[in-house]
């Protein structure tokens, strides 16, 4: 049997970048709707090739097929603030990789969500040689739990690691969590992003399933 695990963060008013005011009311208008201002890097969000002038693509350009396929699941949890993510770290992993899969970093980062100073601030990094490694095995898309790939405080190292992975071709998932809930090595993970026409980004609702894989024609179509 398929199991089906949500690895989005839901997004609250008063997380960075996320502000939501009432629009309309049941009281006042007959229904409830409200107006939602977020980041476009806010929670579990998808980085367009734009985000760091890496190329031309915006998010609105990535095909459902890109968004969605095999990928393995790398358990690397207890890691300390600012570790660096290698080749080596992904163990058995970098030999069975297959090129086109995806890659998925457990560290269990996600539960420092409401600590800035650790989750933003200490996160562990994509090292260069792990970067260039994406780009050489093809990685569909690299998702990891913490807010970015790489130190946002280091205006060099997050433009490196992202314009290295981005203008590669490997897609940037971040802010993934409940990843500690996948039981399997080898999943189907999606993420789903808005076509927001000509954007840098957008938050995503990701997911992953277990059990036999699709056997989908990822060709992208229009």
């Amino acid at each position: 049997m398929n199991r089906l695990i949500d690895l989005t963060m839901p997004l609250r008013p008063g997380m960075r970048g996320v502000e939501t005011e009432p629009k309309f009311t049941v009281g006042a208008n007959g229904w409830n709707a409200a107006t939602w201002h977020l980041y476009s890097h806010a929670g579990t969000h998808m980085d367009a090739q734009i985000h760091f002038a890496a190329g031309p693509e915006t998010i609105d350009q990535h095909t459902p097929a890109r968004c969605m396929g095999p990928a393995w699941v790398v358990r690397q949890p207890g890691l300390a603030p600012k570790s660096l993510h290698t080749v080596a770290g992904l163990g058995a992993v970098a030999d069975q990789f297959q090129s086109g899969d995806s890659l998925l970093l457990h560290t269990g980062w996600s539960a420092h969500v409401d600590n800035p100073a650790v989750y933003r601030d200490g996160l562990p990094r994509i090292s260069e040689e792990l970067a260039r490694w994406c780009v050489a095995k093809k990685v569909k898309l690299l998702g990891v739990e913490p807010p970015s790939v790489a130190d946002v405080s280091n205006l060099p190292e997050v433009t490196l690691i992202h314009q290295i992975l981005l203008s590669g071709g490997v897609t940037i998932v971040e802010g993934l969590t409940n990843l500690d809930l996948l039981k399997t090595d080898r999943v189907f993970f999606a993420a789903l992003p808005l076509r927001l026409a000509g954007g840098d980004g957008c938050p995503v609702r990701a997911f992953a399933a277990e059990g036999p894989l699709p056997d989908w024609d990822f060709t992208p179509t229009p």
